[in-house]
């Protein structure tokens, strides 16, 4: 990471991943290098309900790993909607990006107390592709 770049991070489940997602994680690794917490198990069950994750956390962590825009994934080790605060805490990022629908007020007065840029980015597929919505996906 040169001087210029700003660490950037993005937290979430990623346990349907979509075009949508792929796309969000691009435009957020524009801002600067891209670092994803993934959701643990259990905190994706306790605030999504019961038959969530679909896919466990390793599989999940990998997948996001995989995509070429993503200098690193980690799985979240907290609690709640800021799970992933130990690991903010470790990676000390500049610029905390969520997507439209991503964002809480936790997370907005965590980086308003902590000096971090705090980034609402859509969740957008690439132009020409559909959109899909996981609620239509599970049938739920």
């Amino acid at each position: 990471m040169t001087i210029a770049e700003k660490c950037v991070v993005v937290c979430g489940g990623f346990d349907d991943l979509r075009s949508c997602d792929v796309r969000f994680l691009q435009e957020a690794a524009r801002l600067g290098p891209l670092y994803v917490v993934v959701g643990h198990d259990a905190n994706v069950r306790a605030l999504k309900g019961e038959g969530h994750p679909m896919f466990p956390q390793e599989q999940r962590r990998y997948m996001v790993a995989c995509i070429r825009h993503v200098k690193q994934a980690r799985t979240s080790t907290g609690q709640g909607w800021l799970d992933a605060e130990p690991e903010l805490k470790r990676l000390r990022p500049d610029i905390y990006a969520v997507n439209d629908e991503g964002g809480k007020p936790e997370k907005r007065a965590y980086c308003r107390q902590h000096g971090i840029e705090y980034a609402v980015l859509k969740r957008l597929p690439k132009v020409g592709l559909p959109r899909r919505e996981s609620t239509v996906m599970r049938g739920s």
